[in-house]
């Protein structure tokens, strides 16, 4: 709860709380936006301070200065929780992978506020493999009891958090791709199948004296006419299903402009392609024998 704030659980929901030692922003490189970051005199003999997250002080600071305002851990009806003192507020953190909304936080120093199971996080230009032996015999000559659960770098970490989208955008990216070739063999095979039914009538119109130019044009426009008709039902068809795809998008909208006109362009590309080579043979009927095709 925020001191000089009615408290309700709707309110004040559960927020996450980071346990930091000094140094533990620059390292993670997380922005201090305003205020100052703990220090080694915020011990458990000092006046108890926290740090906040930048969404959680547009929450309930959204039009006054957070700083040296006082919060709590937890609702009044719990005790021995004491007020802390704002003294800084801190960029937001995707804790919870990637593709999760950047949640509320707040963080306490943890000489004020002791946990049992902490972290370690270490920035160093050396290799990852032999700083994580060197971090283990030293955590090891401290407390040879101690549980050290296995180490792992940053890039591990992101690395998991997106395998499974990563996954599935490969699955919809194939999926995509077999799309994009069952369509050009489509545009294909119509227009091929076009320019063979109107074999007959294309002889006509050289014979009465139409150009190569005239033909290309005359087969395809037809083709691309048929493009430009499936595109327009595409894209309202994609406009309605897509936001059934927005919990497997990240840093994109379902409905994104960019995204719609480059698959258009792409398509049309795709269309071109497939009416060149039918368009190509159709200049090349000899009129008097397509004057007798059947």
């Amino acid at each position: 709860m925020i001191d000089g704030q009615p408290w309700t659980q709707e309110r004040f929901p559960s927020t996450d709380n980071g346990i930091l030692g000094p140094g533990y922003l620059r390292t993670l490189g997380i922005p201090l936006l305003k205020g100052r970051d703990f220090s080694d005199s915020d011990t458990a003999d000092s006046p108890p301070v926290t740090l906040i997250s930048e969404s959680l002080a547009r929450r309930y600071f959204p039009h006054e200065d957070p700083i040296g305002h006082r919060l709590k851990q937890s609702d009044p009806n719990l005790h021995g929780s004491p007020f802390m003192e704002i003294v800084g507020v801190v960029g937001d953190v995707k804790y919870d992978g990637l593709d999760a909304k950047s949640d509320m936080a707040y963080y306490t120093p943890y000489r004020q506020n002791f946990a049992r199971n902490m972290y370690l996080v270490v920035r160093s230009s050396l290799p990852a493999a032999g700083l994580m032996l060197t971090l283990h015999q030293q955590i090891r000559g401290l407390d040879p009891d101690v549980v050290i659960n296995p180490p792992s770098t940053l890039e591990q970490a992101m690395s998991e958090s997106v395998a499974q989208p990563r996954f599935r955008t490969f699955l919809l990216g194939l999926f995509a791709a077999i799309a994009l070739l069952l369509a050009a063999i489509g545009i294909y095979g119509v227009i091929a199948y076009s320019v063979a039914q109107r074999t007959h009538e294309i002889g006509i119109r050289m014979a009465l004296g139409a150009q190569r130019a005239d033909v290309l044009r005359l087969v395809a426009g037809r083709g691309l006419r048929l493009t430009l008709a499936g595109l327009g039902i595409g894209v309202v068809a994609a406009l309605a299903v897509t936001r059934l795809l927005s919990t497997l998008l990240f840093g994109v909208g379902p409905t994104d402009p960019l995204t719609f006109v480059a698959m258009a362009t792409l398509l049309c590309a795709v269309a071109v392609v497939a009416c060149a080579e039918p368009a190509h043979r159709a200049m090349r009927v000899d009129p008097m024998v397509a004057l007798r095709y059947e």
